[in-house]
């Protein structure tokens, strides 16, 4: 999805590891007559794990552990909170602040790991599945000199 549109630097980066993710699907979301998202939210198992803002100001949203979220809030100015959901379990990562981008990817692989947990055993069974999958290389088959 990346490729599609002209995204930012730091967005189009965020797109490429969050869709990288085994299972994970993104939804655009826009206001009406609206020629281009607004944002990509993400989601693993049907359930929600971030909100990429594709327009304007550049950040995402992420599920996190409660104490983690308190941790991070007070380590870096650009982390807070910006949305109607409940903000002890999501953060807000301006990504155009003083947090890192390894810090950022770090909060991402937190986020899927968290909703992943709560997923049944089933979807993670199958997630599993689908990321071996995923990770298999495919052989080349030779030709025969004749």
């Amino acid at each position: 999805m990346s490729g599609d549109r002209s995204y930012g630097r730091r967005v189009a980066a965020l797109m490429d590891v969050l869709e990288a993710k085994p299972g994970a699907v993104s939804r655009p979301i826009s206001a009406p007559r609206a020629t281009s998202p607004d944002a990509l939210i993400y989601y693993v198992g049907g359930k929600m794990f971030a909100i990429l803002s594709v327009r304007g100001t550049e950040y995402v949203i992420l599920k996190c552990d409660p104490g983690l979220a308190d941790l991070v809030r007070s380590q870096y100015t650009g982390i807070g909170h910006r949305s109607h959901l409940d903000k002890r379990h999501w953060i807000a990562v301006d990504l155009d602040s003083d947090v890192p981008a390894k810090e950022v990817k770090r909060l991402v692989m937190h986020s899927y790991d968290l909703v992943c947990a709560g997923l049944t055993r089933k979807q993670q069974a199958d997630l599993a599945a689908s990321a071996t999958m995923k990770k298999k290389p495919v052989k080349a088959q030779r030709r025969k000199k004749r």
